[in-house]
């Protein structure tokens, strides 16, 4: 028998194959010291390697699509910042080589992260990564990475830069396991995009050795070392029924007796749009609407956003995927790990506690009402169910904010809140006296419950979305809407997982929005399964006293044990 070991499983599947490595070297550069008449020289190099390989991230993440644009355009973004090239350029002027400058001013910046609060230390990973990337193309040598193979096997890191997870190749990559990272990692959204097998925050996974056989569930989270047959027959047993269940349930969302549950998909722009419909999605649930804007920040002055005519053409299209189909758009999210030059300001203490969503928005009303207006024009005409909802509300006020901004573009749409915030949560009922419908973003809305970063894998447990304390803020948004006849959506990433999703729907919640390839998987776990089940297995979650326990409890239901 192999020796068993557990994680999070964050995406579905199960993957059996050989174990390789990442390349974790750290590149130091060379001592060196750089001549005053060299030195024009040097910054030149220094910032022709960080263009460059902002570029490559650019088209990294457009050739990815999906989740991972939206991520690599913000690494990018961190090889751009002025000021930390003016740091490079003034080291440079001081003697310092371009490979060491650059080195130390992302030493600085590593530094003032990590000691930011949780929120912004999670950033340290990805900038750690566009470091190492500028440093090698200055060196001239390749940047430690996805390790080369002409045979599929399993991929082991302490974690994943997204601009190599991005662009894993499922042909190759057959599955993967992380020390760090939890359910709502850049990792773990991004391998549930790719629909590769995933497990992360699986301590101790470094020091499996190069070359043994493991077997990866990514619906568990359970890594099998070295796997009898017996045990790898037992796998492949239970990964094919999975898929035949997958196959066999097709239509809209529903549980066995019934119950319709629309599960829709969440996209960043035009191009998710192939993908959620091959998925058989029933609509957009999470239109992020930010996407396009970090993709125009590059190019734009410090106080401008896409026009209003580029923002109406890509509503439009995705608009247009979706006829008499149901279309949640969430105006621009901007702040924290999203900072945008010329909405967000780059001097907040803590700015995941700061001026983000629809805060942001409200202090420049310019912006919200120039993208509210191109909605109504991307809208007008097409037979679409075009819903609008603001990130970050906090209270009513909040709420009649943004239904007031909406009334005044003219917005023929209906209007709701996303529930982000615990005190939203506690006062949905209030929110429902401005706005039509509520959705819940699962991620914050941990993050800030138990006051623990949302990429912070240290901090991962307190993120698991079967935390019993999460499904309660759940119930209270649920049951808030049924009593006022509105509905009550889930769009974060605790949708995507099908036990969960069961729960959910047991909740109350009336929608479920996912990331394309989760969709399939939601849809036969639901079809499985009576109304009446998913509210007992909820109610079994949440009297457990941990999110092991509940998830153990849920399962207990739901699997007749």
């Amino acid at each position: 028998m192999g020796t068993r070991l557990r994680g999070v499983g964050v995406s579905h599947g199960v993957a059996i194959g050989e174990v390789r490595h990442m390349g974790t070297a750290v590149l130091e550069p060379p001592a060196g010291v750089t001549a005053a008449a060299d030195v024009p020289r040097e910054v030149g190099r220094a910032r022709q390697a960080a263009e460059a390989v902002a570029a490559d991230l650019v088209a990294r993440g457009t050739l990815a699509g999906g989740e991972a644009h939206a991520v690599l355009e913000a690494q990018a973004l961190m090889a751009r910042d002025p000021e930390l090239l003016a740091d490079v350029e003034r080291r440079v002027g001081v003697g310092a080589t371009a490979e060491q400058a650059v080195s130390d001013a992302f030493a600085v910046y590593r530094a003032l992260l990590s000691g930011a609060g949780d929120y912004l230390a999670g950033r340290v990973a990805d900038l750690d990564d566009v470091r190492n990337r500028i440093v090698a193309r200055l060196l001239g040598v390749p940047v430690p990475g996805v390790p080369d193979s002409e045979e599929p096997y399993v991929l082991i890191a302490r974690d994943l830069a997204p601009a190599d997870t991005a662009l894993l190749d499922p042909t190759l990559v057959l599955g993967f396991i992380t020390e760090e990272g939890g359910p709502t990692s850049h990792s773990a959204i991004l391998a549930r995009s790719l629909g590769v097998p995933a497990v992360v925050g699986l301590a101790g996974a470094r020091d499996l050795a190069e070359g043994v056989v493991v077997a990866v569930d990514g619906s568990t989270g359970e890594v099998v070392v070295d796997p009898s047959a017996e045990e790898r027959a037992a796998l492949a047993k239970v990964a094919a029924g999975r898929r035949a269940a997958v196959a066999a349930a097709t239509g809209p969302g529903a549980t066995s007796d019934g119950h319709r549950v629309p599960l829709l998909a969440n996209v960043g722009g035009p191009d998710d749009v192939a993908a959620a419909v091959a998925a058989g999605a029933e609509g957009v649930g999470l239109f992020r609407t930010e996407v396009l804007f970090f993709e125009r920040a590059k190019d734009l002055g410090a106080g401008q956003g896409p026009s209003e005519e580029e923002q109406v053409a890509a509503y439009r299209r995705v608009l247009e995927a979706f006829p008499e189909g149901r279309v949640v758009v969430r105006v621009l999210d901007a702040g924290a790990d999203k900072p945008l030059p010329f909405l967000t300001a780059d001097d907040e203490p803590n700015p995941a506690l700061g001026v983000r969503g629809l805060r942001a928005l409200l202090a420049r009303p310019e912006v919200l009402d120039t993208q509210l207006r191109a909605l109504a024009r991307a809208a007008a005409g097409l037979p679409v169910h075009l819903e609008v909802m603001a990130p970050m509300v906090a209270d009513r006020a909040d709420a009649r904010a943004f239904a007031d901004a909406c009334r005044a573009a003219g917005l023929d749409a209906r209007y709701g809140a996303m529930v982000e915030i615990p005190a939203a949560a506690l006062r949905a009922r209030a929110l429902l006296q401005e706005v039509e419908f509520l959705s819940l973003g699962t991620n914050d809305l941990a993050q800030y419950a138990f006051a623990a970063d949302r990429q912070a894998g240290a901090l991962a447990r307190h993120q698991d979305p079967w935390q019993p304390a999460l499904l309660d803020l759940v119930a209270l948004a649920a049951d808030a809407a049924k009593a006022e006849g509105s509905s009550c959506g889930v769009c974060g990433e605790a949708a995507a997982e099908p036990l969960l999703a069961c729960v959910l729907t047991g909740l109350g919640v009336t929608s479920l929005s996912m990331a394309a390839a989760a969709i399939p998987h939601v849809r036969a776990a639901l079809a499985r399964h009576t109304l009446a089940q998913c509210e007992r297995a909820a109610a079994a979650a949440r009297a457990a006293d941990g999110a092991a326990q509940a998830r153990a409890a849920a399962r207990a239901v739901l699997s007749g044990e």
